[in-house]
């Protein structure tokens, strides 16, 4: 049996975008709820798209957006490349999704309910931090224990997981051994996941098999982009590195790291319209979709 790695875009949003039940045990597993009757019972899912109140109206898109019966909203994010503008953005999905809840001119306060954003990041962001789970909330500086409740932000970074190390739920220690474990070089799953019935359900929709060879395209094309990302971070961070001796070396690898973030994500919305183009996608949705203009779409 051949896998896909289940942290690609195509192969994460199938799994949790599409099945319910596999949404609600990673988050029941991965959110810091500490009584039974906290956890979620059922979702609904919502529109992925947050839209925000400028001129522009640049929407932002999460892989998962969902809410439960209670209205408590759940935004879940994989994030393959780490930068400073993806906080940005989860602090602007998270916000914005808290405050489209009353709508118009409602002003009922009360009514509003708890929203989580639950980021699983392929990156190290905290390198001087053992951890791999990060907690955040609002809270008040000289007394912790005083909290404002509303927004919680949950980031692991996944290359610090460790099983025999993670302080968790079992369920948890389950889903980030499945999001760490199982590559294209996986030929058999592990036994402990496979006895899980929800691991194992997760296991079976990444089995290269379920995709078609069009969706399989899209799964490579990814991971190039990703791979082109990545490189042309290292070569800025390089560059930036020893431009910025002269004037630190802190300023010039954040300078090196942000340009080269900019650029790979041009260069991989450019390389993922190319193919959209070929498979004959209409130019807005490619426009929609990548950021790209129509003039520079169709220069491609």
């Amino acid at each position: 049996m051949r896998y896909l790695d289940p942290k690609a875009d195509l192969t994460f949003k199938k799994v949790f975008g599409e099945h319910p039940d596999l949404v609600i045990s990673l988050l029941n597993a991965l959110l810091p709820f500490d009584k039974p009757e906290e956890e979620i019972k059922e979702i609904e899912y919502l529109t992925p798209e947050l839209v925000p109140e400028t001129p522009l109206k640049k929407n932002s898109i999460v892989d998962v957006r969902c809410k439960d019966k209670a209205g408590r909203q759940f935004l879940v994010e994989m994030q393959m490349l780490w930068s400073t503008a993806f906080m940005q953005r989860v602090l602007f999905n998270a916000s914005k999704a808290y405050v489209r809840q009353l709508g118009g001119r409602e002003s009922k306060y009360e009514l509003l309910q708890p929203v989580y954003s639950l980021n699983l990041v392929n990156d190290i962001f905290l390198p001087d931090v053992p951890d791999a789970y990060h907690d955040y909330q609002i809270v008040q500086v000289e007394h912790t224990d005083k909290i404002i409740e509303g927004l919680r932000f949950i980031f692991v970074e996944l290359p610090k997981f460790k099983p025999q190390n993670f302080k968790g739920k079992k369920m948890a220690v389950l889903w980030l051994r499945y999001l760490t474990e199982i590559n294209e070089q996986t030929r058999q799953a592990p036994k402990e996941l496979l006895e899980n019935p929800e691991i194992s359900k997760a296991v079976t929709e990444i089995e290269e098999s379920a995709f078609s060879d069009a969706q399989l395209w899209w799964y490579d094309d990814f991971w190039d982009a990703v791979r082109v990302e990545n490189t042309l971070i290292s070569d800025a961070l390089r560059e930036g590195m020893e431009k910025g001796m002269e004037k630190g070396m802190e300023k010039g690898m954040e300078k090196g790291r942000q340009e080269g973030m900019q650029e790979g994500i041009k260069q991989s919305n450019i390389q993922n319209a190319r193919g959209m183009k070929a498979e004959g996608i209409p130019t807005e949705i490619i426009a929609k979709i990548t950021g790209l203009t129509p003039d520079e779409i169709a220069k491609l």
